[in-house]
């Protein structure tokens, strides 16, 4: 199993989510985040007065996904989130151990 986290664009979650269940995902954490990459923010004007806005909305989706999804998983938030210009976000992807539902006690895939 793994966990596959996307930093997007706030406008760009309605697409992401669709594709995400043409794939077959069933559920997504989805947390409202500031951050900063290699745009490093930008300036704004508010009545009259130029100002500096390091940290940028996004949004940070969590997956998790089996062995088998997350080549899909990870090519679905690829094709939909992006826009092509500097701040598309990023996706990281690592090995989740062990996953619980705390409802019945399944465990790892049958828990997703």
């Amino acid at each position: 199993m793994k966990m596959v986290m996307a930093i997007i664009k706030p406008f760009k979650l309605d697409d992401v989510r669709e594709a995400l269940a043409d794939v077959g995902v069933t559920g997504i954490t989805v947390t409202e985040v500031k951050g900063f990459g290699r745009q490093k923010g930008h300036t704004e004007l508010y009545r009259g007065a130029e100002y500096v806005v390091d940290f940028l909305p996004k949004l940070k989706l969590e997956v998790a996904a089996t062995g088998e999804q997350v080549d899909a998983v990870v090519e679905a938030i690829l094709q939909s989130a992006g826009t092509g210009k500097i701040g598309d976000g990023k996706i990281f992807v690592w090995d989740l151990e062990r996953a619980v539902r705390i409802r019945t006690g399944e465990l790892d895939a049958d828990a997703l």
